[in-house]
């Protein structure tokens, strides 16, 4: 057995044995991953937002209610089924089944648990597309990414991505019954905006999947094609974000900010590039990857901006 096999193996032993303590709430909190959370629930609420037609406020803030809760739930089985390699990483070395604090058994039944009744809610209060998306975003993110993908693949993240892009697309359909080529469109922004973001990590944390024996795009192919993919997946995320202008989803002021915002993404995509393993290239990729998380949340702020703007310019035309 070489060294890191044993390292896994004795960490994953100690967290799977006795707690060391009762487990607080703020343990299980954090099994619902709550940064991840809440980017999901503010993309949801946003596709809930931009939809037409209307929504009363309760059910609205139901749909976003089961949208944070399903999250969260997937967060929490991904944690019990992640928690070898987790033991492992240096960056998931303190999540609560890791340290004991939260029993596994326990952590799977509360998300499955937590999963089912988001669900369940979502199609008994609000309709049963809206519930049946949400299903398939926790099962997709559990079974195919988790489970399947994150393990065996360098495209783990390319294919496992659409389970984050999905929550728009549960906000549309909880306003509309269904879904739309618009709904769509806001899928594959965070679809494509996945790649670079979990890349340039990558970049950085290389040593720290490679010890976890996840095949990472650069733990597989290298740095180098790393780097390549991230230019090539920013070059294709800066136009597809202003496609919402085009259609006629949003506004100039979004149009104008998503073309300056995918600008300075690319700015940073090909910094990463032309760097290459020069002193400098932990920073540019520590850089893209704290602003591609800015980037995604001005994006979606600017639609909210721009359909308030919309609204109010229809309202003060109604008066005049």
């Amino acid at each position: 057995m070489s060294d890191v096999q044993l390292q896994a193996t004795t960490l994953r032993a100690g967290a799977e044995g006795p707690s060391l303590g009762i487990s607080s709430v703020a343990d299980y909190v954090a099994l619902l991953k709550p940064r991840v959370m809440s980017l999901v629930v503010f993309t949801g609420f946003v596709g809930l937002y931009l939809a037409p037609g209307s929504i009363h406020p309760v059910l609205g803030a139901i749909a976003i209610l089961c949208i944070a809760i399903g999250a969260g739930a997937s967060g929490a089985i991904n944690m019990w089924y992640d928690r070898d390699i987790d033991a492992v990483m240096s960056r998931t070395l303190d999540r609560p089944i890791v340290r004991g604090r939260i029993d596994p058994e326990a952590a799977l039944a509360f998300g499955s648990v937590l999963s089912g009744f988001s669900v369940m809610v979502m199609g008994l209060a609000v309709n049963w597309a809206a519930a049946a998306l949400l299903a398939l975003t926790i099962g997709f993110y559990v079974f195919v990414y988790t489970m399947w993908l994150k393990r065996s693949t360098p495209q783990n993240i390319v294919i496992g991505g659409a389970a984050g892009a999905f929550p728009p697309m549960i906000g549309w359909a909880a306003v509309t019954g269904g879904i739309s080529f618009e709904s769509v469109v806001l899928f594959a922004i965070i679809f494509m905006w996945t790649p670079p973001h979990f890349w340039a990590l990558s970049l950085y944390r290389c040593e720290d999947y490679a010890r976890a024996g996840v095949p990472m795009l650069p733990v597989v192919a290298g740095k180098p094609e790393t780097r390549r993919q991230i230019l090539i997946y920013s070059l294709l995320l800066a136009p597809l974000a202003v496609l919402p202008w085009y259609l006629g989803t949003a506004g100039a002021l979004y149009g104008a900010g998503s073309i300056l915002l995918g600008a300075l993404f690319l700015t940073g995509a090909w910094r990463i590039w032309r760097i290459g393993d020069g002193p400098r290239a932990e920073t540019a990729a520590r850089h893209l990857f704290a602003y591609s998380i800015l980037y995604l949340f001005l994006i979606f702020t600017l639609l909210i901006l721009d359909r308030t703007w919309s609204l109010a310019g229809s309202m003060l035309g109604g008066w005049m």
